[in-house]
C-alpha cells in the first residue's frame, strides 16, 4: 500500500514526466514554418501540461501524488504556488468555432481574492437523456405546488436513534384556532405549534433539526410508532414497541408532559382508534386486539398525580381481549397476523381491524365480530361455522371470561368439533404465516384505510391499487393510477390524498376519479394529518412538508410567481471549495502520520472535504451482503469504521465534522467546515 505521507507536500522532489523526454523532441517540435506566425505569450495556469480536452484544476506537476493516493481542489480553488509560464505546445485546449454551439454557458469565476487565478468554467449542453440532465435549481419547482418546510431533510447520520415514522394533528382545547402536529419517533413524541412554522427557533437544535421550525418533545421513551388523536379528553394517545401506551396533553408547555400510561401489550402497538362511545382500541401482533373502556380512562384521569400507579392498574384491568372473546375450541375465526391498521366507522358504530390480506368488522358497543373478509371481499366462512355452533350470547361470553377459571361452564361443542376446530385453527394459522412469509399474493397486501366523508371505506394496497368499500364489507371497484405502493392515505372534504412509496402524492375524488398529483419527496411518504389550512406528509428521510387545501388550484401559480420574482430577498449565494481525495487501500490500513500528511490542506479555504477509498473490502461476497445492508438501512464494517473513525479524528482537528458517508466495495465519506 503506498503511504502518501511522503508526497503530500510541494516541496517534496518528484521527477516531472516532461524529464523522460529527449532534447529532440522540442527541438523538432520548434522549427518554425516558412511564414511563422507571431508565437504566443505563455500562459500563466497551474493546470497539469496533460494534453486533454476537459479542463483541469488538479495539483501541479511537482505535486503529483501517486497512483494509490491523490488528492485535487475544486476549480475555484486558490493556490499558493505562484503560476508558472508553460511551453507554447503544452498550452490550454482551445475551442473551435466548431466546438461552441457544445458548450452551453461559460461561467467566469466567483469574486474575491481567493479566486483571482481561477479558470472559467463550461458547462456543456444538457443531453437529451433525462438521465444526464442536471436537475432544476430555481427557487420555486415548476412542477408542484409551492409547500410549507416545517422540517427540511435533515441528513440520513443524523437520524440514527430518533427518526420519525407517524403523525396526527390534534386542536388545543380552549386554544381558538391553534393547532398541533404530533409525530411519534423512536426517541420518544415531538410536537410543533402551526402558528409557529415560520418563526426561528430560539434556542439551539440538534444536528438535523438546524431549519426545522420550532417544536417540543417529550423525554425519552421507547419507540413510538403510532398515533391517535383523543380531542374529546384533550389527550393524544401513542403506542410503544414496548407494548406501553402513553398519553400526553393535548396543549403541551414547555415540554409534551405524560398524563396516563400503562402496559398494554405484549408486543408492539402498531394501531389504536377511539371509538364512538370512548373506548380505546389497540392492535398488536398475532392478531390481538384489546379495548379499554372509556369509563375507566375517564375515572383514572381524574385522579391525582400523586397516584400515578393506581391510575395504571385502573386502566390495566379495564380492557377486553377480542381475541380471547371470539375464540371456541382452540380455533379463532380472527387471522393471526398483526393488526396493522384501525379504522372506526362512528356512523354505523363499527371498526374496522386489518391485517395484511383480511378484514374484521366489528360492534364498537357489544364487541361483537360481526364479518371477516379477504381483500378480494369474499367471507371468511369459517367463522360462519363457528358462529353457528356457539350457542352463547354476548353477555353469557363476557361472564364466562370474567369468572374463575374452575367455575367457567363447559362448552356444549363435543370433543370432535373440538378437533376439528383445533385442525381449522392450525391450518389457518400456516396459511398466514405463508402469506406473511412472502409465499402467498404479497402484492395485494393492505398497507393503508381511511373513510370518507360519504361512508365508504378506501384502501391502499403494495401494487398501487385504491379499492372502495361500503360499510358493510362488500367491495365495490378498484381504482389503478399508479405503480408504486400506497402507504397512506387521507381524506379531506370531497378528495382523498394518496401518499405512494416513490414519494408522489395523487388527489382523487370520491368517484376515484383522478385529480392531480406532483412529487412531494424524494422518498416514501409514511404519513400524513391535516390540520390548520395545510396536508402535511412525512416522508421516509425524516422531512415534513405542509400543503394547501387548496392545492392543485390558481392560489399556487400566483404564489409560485410571487416567490419567483422576490427571489433575490430570500436567496443567498455561497461559494464553496471543496477537497476531494482518493486512496486505494488495498484492504489495508494507514498510520496516522500517514492520514495527517494526506489531508494536511488550508482550512480557512476548504469548505467540504470528500475521501473515497478503494477496496476497503473486496470479494462478491461482501459486495452482496453490503447491498443488503443499504436496502435495510444498515451499512458498514469493521475495517470501513476504523477508516471513518481515523479520517475523523485527523479532520476534527480542522473543525469538520462528518455529513454523510457510504460503504460497499470501497468507501465515500464527506465532511463540512463547522467554522
Amino acid at each position: 500500500m503506498a503511504d502518501p505521507g511522503d508526497t503530500a507536500t510541494p516541496a517534496a522532489a518528484v521527477s516531472s514526466p516532461w524529464d523522460d523526454v529527449p532534447d529532440d523532441f522540442f527541438l523538432s517540435a520548434s522549427i518554425s514554418p516558412p511564414t511563422p506566425p507571431p508565437a504566443p505569450a505563455p500562459i500563466p495556469s497551474t493546470s497539469p501540461p496533460a494534453p486533454s480536452a476537459l479542463r483541469s484544476a488538479s495539483l501541479p506537476v511537482t505535486s503529483i501524488p501517486p497512483a494509490s493516493a491523490s488528492a485535487s481542489f475544486s476549480g475555484s480553488l486558490h493556490r499558493a504556488i505562484a503560476p508558472q509560464p508553460i511551453h507554447p505546445s503544452h498550452s490550454l485546449p482551445a475551442f473551435s468555432a466548431a466546438s461552441l454551439p457544445a458548450v452551453a454557458d461559460v461561467c467566469p469565476p466567483p469574486p474575491g481574492p481567493h479566486h483571482s487565478n481561477s479558470l472559467s468554467e463550461f458547462a456543456a449542453s444538457a443531453s437529451q437523456s433525462r438521465v444526464h440532465r442536471p436537475p432544476p435549481r430555481a427557487a420555486v419547482r415548476a412542477d408542484r405546488p409551492p409547500p410549507l418546510e416545517l422540517r427540511p431533510r435533515p441528513p440520513r447520520e443524523s437520524q440514527s436513534g430518533i427518526a420519525l415514522c407517524a403523525l396526527t394533528c390534534c386542536a388545543a382545547p380552549g386554544a381558538g384556532t391553534s393547532t398541533h402536529l404530533w409525530a411519534a419517533g423512536e426517541a420518544g413524541v415531538r410536537v410543533w405549534d402551526v402558528a409557529d412554522a415560520f418563526r426561528s427557533p430560539t434556542s439551539p437544535r440538534r444536528w438535523g433539526d438546524e431549519a426545522s421550525a420550532p417544536f417540543r418533545e417529550s423525554r425519552k421513551t421507547p419507540p413510538a410508532i403510532c398515533l391517535v388523536a383523543d380531542p374529546g379528553r384533550g389527550l393524544v394517545w401513542s403506542g410503544h414497541t414496548n407494548g406501553r401506551i402513553m398519553g400526553w396533553r393535548a396543549d403541551p408547555g414547555s415540554e409534551a408532559g405524560e398524563r396516563i400510561g400503562w402496559d398494554a401489550h405484549r408486543g408492539p402497538v402498531f394501531a389504536m382508534v377511539i371509538s364512538p362511545y370512548g373506548d380505546l382500541w389497540s392492535g398488536s401482533e398475532g392478531g390481538i386486539i384489546k379495548v379499554w373502556n372509556g369509563e375507566a380512562i375517564e375515572k383514572s384521569l381524574a385522579l391525582e398525580r400523586e397516584e400515578k400507579c393506581k391510575v395504571s392498574l385502573l386502566v390495566e384491568r379495564s380492557f377486553i381481549d377480542l381475541w380471547t372473546m371470539v375464540s371456541d375450541g382452540g380455533a379463532c375465526p380472527l387471522p393471526s397476523v398483526d393488526v396493522k391498521l384501525l379504522l372506526s366507522d362512528n356512523s354505523r358504530s363499527k371498526v374496522w381491524s386489518a391485517g395484511y390480506l383480511s378484514f374484521a368488522l366489528w360492534d364498537s358497543r357489544t364487541k361483537e365480530l360481526l364479518k371477516v373478509v379477504n381483500v378480494d371481499g369474499q367471507v371468511d366462512t369459517r367463522f360462519d361455522v363457528l358462529s353457528a355452533q356457539d350457542p352463547y350470547g354476548y353477555e353469557t361470553k363476557q361472564n364466562l371470561f370474567s369468572s374463575p377459571k374452575k367455575e367457567k361452564a363447559r362448552s356444549p361443542v363435543n370433543f370432535f368439533q373440538r378437533s376439528r376446530n383445533a385442525l381449522m385453527g392450525a391450518a389457518d394459522a400456516v396459511r398466514r404465516v405463508a402469506a406473511k412469509a412472502g409465499f402467498g399474493d404479497d402484492t395485494r397486501r393492505i398497507e393503508a384505510l381511511v373513510m370518507s366523508m360519504d361512508g365508504m371505506i378506501w384502501t391502499g394496497s403494495v401494487n398501487g391499487s385504491v379499492a372502495q368499500w361500503d360499510g358493510s364489507g362488500n367491495r365495490l371497484q378498484e381504482f389503478q393510477h399508479h405503480s408504486s405502493s400506497v402507504q397512506s392515505i387521507l381524506n379531506f372534504g370531497t378528495r382523498l390524498w394518496v401518499g405512494y412509496m416513490d414519494g408522489n402524492i395523487q388527489l382523487l375524488d370520491l368517484d376515484g376519479n383522478l385529480l392531480g398529483g406532483w412529487i412531494a419527496h424524494s422518498s416514501p411518504i409514511l404519513s400524513m394529518a391535516v390540520g390548520s389550512s395545510y396536508i402535511f406528509t412525512l416522508a421516509g428521510h425524516g422531512g415534513v412538508r405542509g400543503w394547501n387545501l387548496s392545492s392543485p388550484g390558481p392560489a399556487d401559480s400566483i404564489l409560485r410567481s410571487e416567490l419567483t420574482e422576490k427571489e433575490i430577498s430570500y436567496k443567498n449565494i455561497e461559494y464553496m471549495k471543496v477537497l476531494v481525495c482518493s486512496w486505494n487501500v488495498g484492504q489495508e490500513k494507514a498510520s496516522y502520520e500517514s492520514l495527517r500528511a494526506w489531508l494536511k490542506f488550508p482550512t480557512q479555504e476548504v469548505g467540504v472535504v470528500v475521501v473515497g477509498l478503494q477496496e476497503v473490502e473486496m470479494g462478491a461476497g461482501f459486495l452482496a451482503m453490503s447491498a443488503a445492508k443499504e436496502t435495510v438501512g444498515l451499512e458498514g464494517s469493521p475495517n470501513g469504521e476504523w477508516w471513518l473513525d481515523a479520517i475523523g479524528q485527523i479532520l476534527k482537528g480542522h473543525s469538520f465534522e462528518r455529513v454523510g458517508s457510504r460503504q460497499m466495495a470501497g468507501l465515500l465519506t464527506a465532511g463540512k467546515n463547522k467554522s
